[in-house]
């Protein structure tokens, strides 16, 4: 399953494993200001969105036929890239250059995986140069290498999770702060959460 890819304006992917995902997608929407970078390197996206102050105008020229300006303020350019990729009915979607650069953006960018999530039943996940985001609502396992570092980053404090195949269990920890269930290491080829009082998590697995 070749994924649809958003590539937002923060950090250009540059570990193998994102780039990987950039150049093998079957379709790119990528932020305005992310534009000029990705067609420096080489790669021409699907579809630009966002109000077009960051592109070159050489560029807003060249591509002025897969532009789709946006200038809303309500949402930022992150969102309005993931609602032009739903149209486009995506198997999954990798959200690739969302972190990095500046924090309050990162941070954003990453609670708004939960909320993507909760609009779309597809796969969704954001790989950044160290590993990767999973939006979680659901038991799930995940198959990684061993001795991967783990976090698992609770936005309700009111979540409770049993866990199978972490060095650290989680089934007693209280989410009341975001490190809690940080730092945590897979102990073989695979781990599994359990909710025992559902909630939105965010896992990060590093590469």
């Amino acid at each position: 399953m070749r994924p649809l890819v958003i590539l937002a304006d923060g950090e250009f992917p540059l570990h193998s494993a994102p780039l990987n995902q950039l150049r093998d997608a079957d379709y790119i929407v990528c932020c305005d200001g992310a534009a000029d970078r990705l067609i420096a390197k080489g790669i021409i996206p699907d579809s630009i969105v966002g109000d077009m102050d960051s592109l070159s105008v050489d560029n807003k020229v060249r591509f002025a036929s897969i532009i789709h300006i946006n200038d809303c303020q309500e949402t930022n350019d992150l969102t309005k890239a993931f609602d032009l990729a739903l149209l486009h009915n995506p198997e999954k979607i990798i959200i690739l250059g969302a972190t990095g650069i500046r924090e309050d953006h990162s941070l954003g960018n990453i609670s708004l995986l939960l909320n993507y999530v909760q609009k779309s039943s597809i796969p969704i996940e954001m790989w950044t140069n160290n590993g990767v985001f999973y939006p979680v609502l659901e038991d799930r396992t995940f198959f990684t290498k061993k001795s991967s570092q783990v976090s698992v980053i609770a936005l309700d404090n009111d979540v409770r999770i049993k866990s199978e195949g972490l060095k650290y269990p989680l089934d007693n920890v209280i989410f009341d702060s975001w490190w809690k269930g940080t730092l945590n290491e897979c102990e073989g080829d695979q781990f599994s959460l359990h909710f025992v009082k559902r909630g939105r998590i965010l896992v990060f697995i590093t590469y």
